[in-house]
């Protein structure tokens, strides 16, 4: 039995799966399974799966008719045999010594979950930004001393999961949505006893023209709102409602306001979503403007904050404009 298995799900990445799949493969840790469901790729993503699987017997390949990202991860949960779960996005590649350092700070520390940071970078391989919390490194946490995990960079792919994490709080993704990864990591986190974080950058997130955040199917960022009443009505049913309410608060307010009038504004500033957004954080939470990590916000987000708060849409659209 592998001690990890790193779930990579394909569609259409012809391009990109190999460079990420490769990534896997160097890895300096080697008891790991590579498990790669190829979500009914009509592009010769499948066929470079099958060949590098016949390269390396760490590789296995499972072929679907397409389910969406959260349908393809749920089948690697499925399939997994390891005791260890780490998601790949397959345009995304891992840094050489992933594996080994949050599988050593997960068995050191006995921990739930490993988190580590990111580096966002373009097609031509540029760091765009890295991500990196201000937060105790490998030092075991729980979800009372680390709060804020759960809005602290709620993506699937930069944590170590303990596998049976999944059948504890019979989270899943689910399948054919957009925003899967919200509806799911703060509810694993939350069931977590022990949170370690290590600074080291071991995952690098390609932004391409492609991705859910650039895509300008605009209608669909309506989802984000959908998203939110799984998440908010998980924990009202699971009694951790009042327990996470600040944290669960600054989460609507943070990705239901904030973030998606931002993305909307950018390609429509008179979009009917914008008061709906607003409106969603309001009813949701109608004291979110008095959160107690609104100090959290960096001097960016503060002033994007504030022009919303004036409807100043037009001046938020110039600033990106600005910037390129």
């Amino acid at each position: 039995m592998p001690k990890i298995s790193v779930i990579v799900p394909v569609y259409n990445v012809e391009k990109y799966v190999e460079k990420c799949l490769r990534s896997v493969l160097g890895q300096s840790f080697g008891d790991f399974e590579l498990l790669v469901v190829d979500d009914g790729s009509p592009d010769g993503s499948g066929a470079i799966c099958d060949r590098l699987a016949q390269e390396d017997p760490r590789v296995r390949v499972v072929h679907q008719e397409n389910q969406g990202l959260g349908g393809a991860r749920n089948t690697g949960i499925k399939e997994a045999a390891g005791q260890w779960l780490l998601f790949v996005d397959s345009d995304d590649w891992l840094e050489p010594q992933t594996l080994e350092r949050t599988y050593e700070a997960a068995e050191k520390h006995g921990a739930d979950m490993v988190m580590f940071a990111f580096q966002s970078v373009d097609e031509e391989g540029r760091v765009l930004r890295t991500f990196a919390p201000p937060v105790a490194q490998d030092k075991p946490l729980s979800a009372e001393e680390w709060w804020d995990m759960l809005f602290n960079a709620p993506c699937a792919w930069n944590k170590l999961y303990r596998a049976d994490l999944f059948e504890k709080t019979g989270a899943l993704f689910p399948p054919r949505v957009w925003y899967e990864d919200v509806r799911t990591t703060p509810k694993l986190a939350a069931a977590c006893g022990r949170v370690v974080y290590t600074g080291y950058v071991g995952y690098n997130y390609l932004q391409r023209a492609g991705s859910i955040m650039a895509n300008l199917n605009l209608e669909r960022n309506i989802e984000i709102l959908e998203a939110f009443d799984d998440l908010l009505g998980y924990f009202r049913e699971k009694g951790l409602f009042e327990r996470y309410k600040d944290e669960l608060c600054y989460m609507t307010f943070l990705h239901t306001y904030l973030e998606a009038s931002v993305r909307i504004i950018r390609s429509d500033r008179k979009s009917a979503l914008l008061p709906k957004f607003r409106r969603y954080a309001e009813e949701a939470f109608p004291d979110f403007r008095s959160s107690k990590y609104m100090g959290k916000l960096g001097a960016k987000r503060r002033l994007l904050f504030r022009l919303l708060e004036m409807k100043q849409y037009w001046l938020i659209d110039l600033l990106f404009k600005v910037r390129g």
